[in-house]
């Protein structure tokens, strides 16, 4: 497995009324660590014995103050993130509607709400467009991203890679 297993959440929410409505994503601007300055979803890395369900709904309250119903979380991808050729993290991406709260800046993120046809793609990862709208989209994706260039992952070049769409998970426990 990756040296680091991590999660992201995107929740989503429609606005305006029936015959406009709008779909917005909840994305972060993070405010310290990996790719501090991008905007991308709230998540983080799993802690010992923590399911990726369970890391998802604790890094989406620590970073943006909701609570996220675990049961109504949609697995929507897996992505392999590669640096010089060796797995770096392994990704679990999520989507949810059901959630409780305000968004809340905290220490590690400040929230916005975008609507997805907006979504600032040019201040996040190299490989976010590429995988991003189709799960906004509600499809799921498996993905295998190569960045070649040394640590830190963020100041790496992303060079190549593969995407898979539609699949099936394993079920997770």
């Amino acid at each position: 497995m990756a040296e680091t297993e991590t999660t992201l959440c995107f929740p989503l929410r429609s606005r305006g009324s029936d015959d406009a409505a709008t779909d917005e994503v909840l994305l972060i601007e993070k405010r310290r660590g990996l790719g501090e300055g991008w905007y991308n979803g709230p998540g983080g890395k799993l802690e010992p014995g923590e399911t990726p369900r369970e890391c998802a709904v604790r890094e989406t309250r620590e970073e943006v103050s909701l609570e996220v119903d675990p049961d109504a979380l949609t697995k929507a991808g897996e992505l392999t993130f590669l640096l010089d050729g060796n797995v770096h993290t392994f990704c679990h991406v999520y989507r949810t509607r059901s959630f409780t709260g305000e968004p809340t800046v905290t220490d590690e993120a400040r929230p916005e709400w975008v609507s997805v046809d907006d979504v600032p793609y040019d201040r996040m990862w190299d490989d976010d467009h590429l995988w991003l709208p189709g799960v906004l989209e509600g499809k799921t994706v498996v993905g295998e991203f190569r960045f070649e260039g040394g640590t830190p992952l963020d100041e790496a070049e992303f060079v190549d890679y593969d995407l898979e769409w539609n699949g099936s998970f394993e079920v997770e426990g």
